[in-house]
C-alpha cells in the first residue's frame, strides 16, 4: 500500500547569528514542479480531527498491478498497508493470531498493544479472485488521513493459506463495496463514514497512475478536479452489492458489436489488475485485435503494430467511453527483448447478462468517483 503524503512547514529560527539562510523547497512546491498539485486543507484538522470533511492521500502504485496505501489501526496506532478494493467490503489486516507464511512475511496488528481494542468473538472466510483467509473479528480506532472511526469493525487474520499473500506489498484490504456483500455481517469503512456524517459528500473517487509512476489519489468526500478533463459521465448501479453498472453497448472501431444489444452489466473493481471480459466474446476480441496465443496462454502482438490494433468502446448511459490500444496493451522485457500482451482476461463468472470486470486497465484511463448518496458512478477522462 502506499504511503501517505504529509506537507511538512518546517520554520527555522537563527537567531543571533549572522548568515544567510537558504530556504529550501516546501513538498507542495516540489510536487508542482513534477506536476501534482496538493488540494488545500485546513490545517487546523490536526487538531480537531473530529472536524474533517474529507481525506485527500496519495497512494502507490506497485507494477500497474497493485494501488494501495496507509490506514492505522488502534491505540497507539498501529500502521498498514491496505489495498484500496472497490470489488469487496471487508476491511482486515495481518495479525498475531496468524503464523502462515503469508502472515509472516507482513506486519501484524496485535489487540493486546491497543487499550481501544474489543474482541467480537465472531470468526470469518473471505475468498478472492486470487487467495483467501480466515479471521475474527474485532472493534477499534480506525484512522485514514485524517479521518478517525471509533469503534471500527476489523476482520483479524487467523489463517492465510497459499502462497497468493506471500509477496503482496499490502498488510491487508480495506473493501469500499456495498455492505450486501460484506462477510460476517462486518459494517464497511464507507458506512461508518457515512452514519457518523464524516463527509461533505458521501462519495469517494480514484485517479490510478500509468507506468508505476507514483501520483495514485484516493479521496473521500471530494473530487478531485486536477485530475481529470471535461465532463464526469454518470451511470446508475444496477445491484447495491458491488459497484455494479449496466453496459448499453461494446464498440471496435467505433462499430456496434451487438454483443451487449440484451444488455451487460460490469462491475467496477480496483482490486483487479486487468480488464475482464466474458468469456463468449473472447475469441472475437483476440481476433479483431490480431493476438496469438502463447505457449503460457497469454495473447501476444507485435510490439510495433500497436499503435494500429483497435480501439474499444464502452457505452454507458448512452456515452461511448473509448479504451485504447495503449490502454489494453501491457509491455515486458527478457533477456534485452521486448513482448507485447493484451491485459484482458477472460470471467466465467455466472451472470443472468455477460459479465465485465472494469479493472485497473481501464480505470487508468478513467477517474472515477463512486457516489453513494445517489447510487451511480462517474468517469472523467483522467488527465
Amino acid at each position: 500500500m502506499k504511503c501517505l503524503v504529509a506537507v511538512l512547514v518546517c520554520v527555522v529560527l537563527a537567531e543571533g547569528i549572522n548568515v544567510p539562510l537558504t530556504r529550501h523547497k516546501s513538498m507542495r512546491e516540489s510536487l508542482r514542479e513534477k506536476g501534482i498539485e496538493l488540494p488545500y486543507q485546513d490545517p487546523a484538522i490536526k487538531y480537531r480531527p473530529e472536524f474533517a470533511t474529507a481525506a485527500y492521500m496519495y497512494i502507490n502504485n506497485y507494477a500497474d498491478t497493485t494501488y494501495y496505501g496507509a490506514i492505522s489501526i488502534g491505540t497507539p496506532p498501529q500502521s498498514f498497508q491496505v489495498l484500496f478494493d472497490t470489488g469487496s467490503s471487508n476491511l482486515w489486516v495481518d495479525s498475531v493470531y496468524c503464523n502462515t507464511q503469508a502472515c509472516n512475511t507482513h506486519k501484524k496488528f496485535n489487540p493486546q498493544q491497543s487499550s481501544t481494542f474489543t474482541a467480537k468473538g465472531q470468526s470469518f472466510y473471505l475468498p478472492y479472485g486470487a487467495g483467501s483467509l480466515y479471521g475474527t473479528f474485532g472493534y477499534d480506532t480506525f484512522a485514514i488521513s485524517n479521518i478517525v472511526i471509533p469503534n471500527q469493525e476489523v476482520g483479524l487474520s487467523t489463517n492465510e493459506p497459499g502462497e497468493n499473500f506471500v509477496v503482496a506489498k499490502f498488510d491487508g484490504i480495506l473493501g469500499l463495496a456495498y455492505p450486501a456483500i460484506s462477510a460476517g455481517g462486518e459494517t464497511p469503512v464507507m458506512d461508518n463514514m457515512i452514519t457518523h456524517k464524516l463527509l461533505d459528500a458521501n462519495l469517494f473517487a480514484f485517479y490510478l497512475s500509468r507506468g508505476g509512476k507514483e501520483g495514485s489519489v484516493l479521496s473521500f468526500g471530494t473530487v478531485d478536479t486536477s485530475m481529470y478533463r471535461g465532463d464526469i459521465y454518470w451511470t446508475p448501479v444496477t445491484s447495491e452489492s458491488y459497484w455494479q453498472i449496466g453496459v448499453e453497448g461494446f464498440q471496435i472501431n467505433g462499430q456496434e458489436t451487438g454483443w451487449c444489444r440484451s444488455g451487460c452489466q460490469a462491475i467496477v473493481d480496483t482490486g483487479t489488475s486487468m480488464l475482464t471480459a466474458p468469456s463468449q466474446f473472447m475469441s472475437s476480441i483476440m481476433q479483431a485485435i490480431g493476438a496469438q496465443e502463447s505457449d503460457n496462454g497469454m495473447f501476444m502482438v507485435d510490439c510495433n503494430q500497436v499503435n494500429n490494433l483497435p480501439t474499444f468502446y464502452f457505452v454507458l448511459s448512452g456515452v461511448p467511453l473509448p479504451l485504447s490500444p495503449s490502454a489494453y496493451i501491457s509491455q515486458y522485457y527478457q533477456n534485452g527483448q521486448e513482448y507485447c500482451y493484451v491485459a484482458i482476461t477472460p470471467t466465467y463468472l455466472p451472470s443472468s447478462e455477460p459479465l465485465w470486470i472494469f479493472g485497473d486497465v481501464f480505470l487508468r484511463e478513467y477517474y472515477s468517483v463512486y457516489d453513494r448518496t445517489n447510487n451511480r458512478v462517474g468517469f472523467a477522462a483522467a488527465v
